[in-house]
This record gives structure tokens, C-alpha cells and sequence, in this order.
């Protein structure tokens, strides 16, 4: 099993910035890939962006490109996400997900283990 907990979330004004973190534990090394899905109220969930460990492979929704940026720290097995020039419709609960083996990446049904999410809400 691995286990995900996501900090980093929190109230900011549109066009400011915030750093999501995932820390991973338990059996880590089964980890191919591990990303952000986003849900806001009344939506489905949705992909964000995907990083595979050994590759550092990096895959992004369309609507984040050029203001998201994934990365790893594979020493402390966290994933971050650094979001800036955020948008009132990028607020949502955020979650971290990992998989065990290469996947669709946009399909958040791939995705093996998940964390209990982090609120991002973005004032305008």
C-alpha cells in the first residue's frame, strides 16, 4: 500500500500563486506515475498533471500548461505542484494519485491510491 498526504492548499487572489505537495509512504517504490486531479462542486473530477518517477516524464492538462508545473524529490518521495497566475476557476478540492504501472494518465478510474485532498480556492 502507499499512503498520500497533500498540503499546500488555501485561499488566494486571482493571479497569485500556491505550491501543492504530495508525501508518499509505504511501499513507494511500486509508484509508476504520481499526479493532481481537481474537483470543484458539481464537477466531475479532472486531470491536472502527471510525472513518472523514473523518467521524470511530464504530462498536463491543456488548461494549466504554461501556469502549472509539476515535479518530484525522489530523496523525500513528494510530489509538488507549483501553480501560478491562478484563476477563480481553478478553485477545487486538489488530489494527489499515484499509480503502479503506466496508465492513461487522464483517466483518474487508473489510478491506484489516492489522498484525502487539499482545498484551493482562488478569490477574484
Amino acid at each position: 500500500q502507499v499512503q498520500l498526504v497533500e498540503s499546500g492548499g488555501g485561499l488566494v487572489q486571482a493571479g497569485g500563486s500556491l505550491r501543492l505537495s504530495c508525501a508518499a509512504s509505504g511501499r513507494t517504490f511500486s509508484m509508476y506515475g504520481t499526479g493532481w486531479f481537481r474537483q470543484a462542486p458539481g464537477k466531475e473530477r479532472e486531470f491536472v498533471a502527471t510525472i513518472t518517477w523514473s523518467a521524470g516524464s511530464t504530462y498536463y492538462a491543456d488548461f494549466v500548461k504554461g501556469r502549472f508545473t509539476i515535479s518530484t524529490d525522489n530523496a523525500k518521495k513528494t510530489v509538488d505542484l507549483q501553480m501560478d497566475s491562478l484563476k477563480p476557476e481553478d478553485t477545487a478540492v486538489y488530489y494527489c494519485a499515484a499509480a503502479r504501472g503506466r496508465r492513461v494518465w487522464g483517466n483518474w478510474k487508473q489510478y491506484d491510491y489516492w489522498g484525502q485532498g487539499t482545498q484551493v480556492t482562488v478569490s477574484s
